[in-house]
Formats: structure tokens, C-alpha cells, sequence
């Protein structure tokens, strides 16, 4: 079993300024075992990386965006794979260049919604789904049934807080949170909670405390990932060569153009 862990937590878009990259890292390392180091990594800038912020300001992140993202995701799993990574991370809960990493290194590649659902579902039979805004909703459906995971789901229901004003909002995303959680429970018959959008939670609102307040489990999609992520680099587990099978790549093939 590897003592020492490296894991590469990925964000979605280019590093800005106002990523607060230690205090996240630190909350996510409280998150791993002893021996564990979690780093935060940005994907290199790319052609239409501003249509993330144009359609977030509009509250109207429908999954456009993750669409132009993969490929410079996938190109930073490739480097993490090639400098002394572990295991990737998606930090991501919506899994953007999840399949395309895989299908690119042996380490493990780690996306939050389909290792957090599994554990909800080793643990309950029906999940209720929270996402920050209703665009979500729609693409969350077909994320699930791509994953034949959308009949364990009783329903998605939206927060509608998003945006960089987030941290001044805890106590207003909180509220609405909960009071989400208890109708995904009493009205639709949720058993456990994941609740996607980790900008939200757990980096403002803290999972534990939903659940103290609803009486129902609330997992911790970054707690979880990481502690997967840190099982299969200690057990040899990665994603199947026969699911995933991969070619010999070079760095320079994902940046030379034909």
C-alpha cells in the first residue's frame, strides 16, 4: 500500500484572482488522510474561456460551459500523470473531461457526482439532489441517465444562489438549502442528500450543518472524492484499461496542431 499520496484537485477553468487557492487547499487537506497532500491545479487558459463568466453572470450555467473546457482539462490530467501525481480529482461536481483524462492516463480520475451518488446509494435506496441554479437541473437529469444513476434520484431541486458574492450569502444559502432538503425528503421521499456545486457547499455552507438542521445525511462531495481517490492509489485500483482503453501519448500531442 503507497504511504504517500499526491493528488491533483482540478479546477474547471483557468486560475483568476480571486481563487482563494489556500484556504480552499486547506479545507480540502483537512479532508485526506495522514501522508495525503492535496494540491490545487488550473487548467491552462484556452479559446473561450470567457463564455464561463458571460453565462455566470447571467445565472445560465446550462453546461455550455464545460463543453468548451475539456479539452484543456484533459490536457492538465495528461501533465498531472506525467509529474508525479497520484490520482486527479475533478474538483468540479458536474465532472467536466472526466471521461476524456480517463481515457488518457492510468492514474485514477476521480468525478465527484459519480463517486458521491454511489456512496449515497450504499447507504440509501432513493437520493435527493441539490444544485445551485435551475439550469442545473436539466443537465444534472441527462449527466444521470448517462450514467443509468437517474431512477435512484426522487428529485433536483435548486438553490438559485450563485455568483461571487457567495461568501456574504451563507447564512441566506443555509436557509434555503434546508428548507430544500426538508421537501426533497417529506414531499418527494429522499433518504440522503448530495448536494452538487461545491462553490456553495461545502466551501460556504458546511454539509454538517445542514444535517443537524434537516435530520437527514447531507454528503461531502470534496470529503468523499479525495477519500476514494485515496483508496484506489493505495489499493492499485484505476479506471478499467478494457472501459477506458488508451493509447501511447506524449505531452506534445495535445498541444501540436496538425
Amino acid at each position: 500500500m503507497k504511504k504517500d499520496i499526491r493528488i491533483l484537485f482540478l479546477n474547471q477553468a483557468p486560475k483568476n484572482q480571486a481563487y482563494d487557492v489556500p484556504t480552499i487547499e486547506a479545507q480540502l487537506n483537512s479532508y485526506a488522510s495522514v501522508g495525503t497532500k492535496v494540491e490545487i491545479g488550473f487548467p491552462d487558459d484556452y479559446e473561450g474561456s470567457q463564455l464561463f463568466d458571460t453565462i455566470g453572470k447571467q445565472s445560465a450555467l446550462n453546461g455550455l460551459h464545460h463543453m468548451m473546457e475539456t479539452p484543456s482539462i484533459v490536457r492538465k490530467i495528461f501533465w498531472a500523470s506525467e509529474n508525479g501525481y497520484d490520482a486527479v480529482i475533478s474538483s468540479n461536481t458536474f465532472e467536466p473531461g472526466v471521461d476524456g483524462g480517463r481515457l488518457a492516463v492510468d492514474i485514477p480520475v476521480i468525478g465527484l457526482l459519480r463517486t458521491t451518488m454511489h456512496a449515497a446509494l450504499t447507504l440509501a435506496d432513493k437520493v435527493g439532489i441539490t444544485v445551485p441554479l435551475a439550469p442545473h437541473v436539466p443537465y444534472t437529469w441527462r449527466i444521470l441517465r448517462s450514467y443509468g444513476l437517474d431512477h435512484f434520484v426522487s428529485d433536483i431541486k435548486p438553490i438559485g444562489i450563485y455568483g461571487k458574492d457567495i461568501k456574504t450569502r451563507k447564512d441566506e444559502i443555509f436557509g434555503v438549502t434546508a428548507d430544500l432538503i426538508r421537501s426533497l425528503v417529506k414531499d418527494k421521499g429522499a433518504e440522503i442528500i448530495v448536494p452538487l456545486g461545491g462553490a456553495l457547499i461545502p466551501y460556504v455552507v458546511d454539509p454538517v450543518d445542514l444535517e443537524k438542521a434537516t435530520g437527514v445525511q447531507v454528503l461531502n462531495t470534496k470529503a468523499i472524492g479525495i477519500r476514494f481517490a485515496e483508496a484506489c492509489v493505495s489499493f492499485g485500483m484505476t479506471q478499467s484499461a478494457i472501459t477506458y482503453p488508451r493509447g501511447k501519448l506524449n505531452y506534445s500531442d495535445f498541444t501540436k496542431r496538425v
